[in-house]
Parts: structure tokens; C-alpha cells; sequence
């Protein structure tokens, strides 16, 4: 069942993490990745729908996007016991399969995705290079079989604008997925 973000306040200071890279098997903080033009964070996991529909391109925005100054980390923090196909091995292999130019974090814990109150995969928040969130909303509109291609054009909006050192237009339209898989208490 689809699930919709919920809208955060921006120019909230970014929240800091330190997780598993599944790639690399080494530890990932916000400081390491931290962009002085633009920082995205996005939690996507490995098998959502939503997330393998904007797969693909999301890579490649990623690729297009690190060249111009901007950097990217992804985090899964679905509950891998349910969800095995979620889990750090399943993680690791997306990861080099796709040739994901980011890290990809295990938040185990559950902790990073509700202090950033992450609700959906995918979901993106991008930050300033004060680590102010200037954008926190949907990749594009384009949704399994809504037939609308997939674009970036929505997170693309505000790279742009960022990289411009220009203002990130307050009109954001929240994403949409497959809600977080949490860990019952």
C-alpha cells in the first residue's frame, strides 16, 4: 500500500549518523559524506516497487550530480528479519549490480529514519551546504504504471537551484512509496 511523507520543516539542521556501508563494510557518517553545495539523503531499500521503478535513474542522476559538487548516501532501515531481501548481504549485491555511486547504510537500529521521521522508500532530503534542509519531497512523478517517465525532475529542481546558489522553490510535492517496514517493539 502506498504511503505519502509527511512535510518537514526546512532549514532544519541535518541529524547526524554513523552506519554500515554494505558496500564498503566501513562505517558512514553524515561528516563523510556532508557536501558544501548539496547533500541528498534518500532511504530506498531493496525491494520496493517505487524504489526499482526509479532505480535505474536515480544512478544516473546520482553520477550526473557528484560531478557537479553534490553528494548522495542511501539508507535502507527496513526490518531485515521480515524483510529478508532487505538485509545487508541483499544490500550489498544492489548495490554493486547497479554500480550505486553512493553509499548504501544498514540503519539496523531504525534509529537514522526516525530521527529524520523517514515514513516511505523512496524518500529524499536534500541539504544545503550548512546542512539546512532546503528540499524534502519525491524524486519525480512518475509512479509504477502511472506511464509517466521516470525523470528526476522534481530532486534534479532542486540541485539545481542549489548548485546555483539559489533558493530551493518552497512549493514540494511529498513522495510516495511503500511505507518503512518497522521493527515491532
Amino acid at each position: 500500500m502506498a504511503q505519502q511523507t509527511a512535510l518537514l520543516a526546512l532549514d532544519t539542521k541535518a541529524r547526524n549518523f554513523a552506519l554500515l556501508d554494505t558496500n564498503s563494510d566501513r562505517l558512514v557518517s553524515l561528516h563523510d559524506v556532508a557536501s558544501a553545495k548539496a547533500t541528498v539523503i534518500m532511504f530506498i531499500c531493496n525491494h520496493c516497487p517505487y524504489v526499482k521503478h526509479i532505480l535505474r535513474e536515480l544512478v544516473q542522476l546520482a553520477n550526473m550530480y557528484k560531478a557537479r559538487g553534490a553528494s548522495f548516501v542511501a539508507i535502507n532501515a527496513n526490518d531485515a528479519e521480515q524483510y529478508p531481501q532487505d538485509g545487508p548481504q541483499q544490500m550489498k549485491a544492489l548495490a554493486q549490480q547497479m554500480h550505486f555511486p553512493f553509499p548504501y547504510l544498514y540503519d539496523q537500529t531504525q534509529q537514522v529514519a526516525r530521527n529524520y521521521q523517514a515514513e516511505c522508500t523512496p524518500e529524499f532530503y536534500v541539504y544545503d551546504g550548512n546542512m539546512r534542509l532546503a528540499y524534502h519531497g519525491q524524486f519525480d512523478d512518475s509512479r509504477p504504471n502511472n506511464g509517466k517517465p521516470v525523470t528526476g525532475h522534481s530532486l534534479s529542481q532542486a540541485l539545481d537551484a542549489l548548485i546555483a546558489g539559489q533558493s530551493v522553490s518552497q512549493e514540494q510535492l511529498p513522495s510516495v512509496g511503500c511505507g518503512i517496514k518497522w521493527r515491532s517493539a
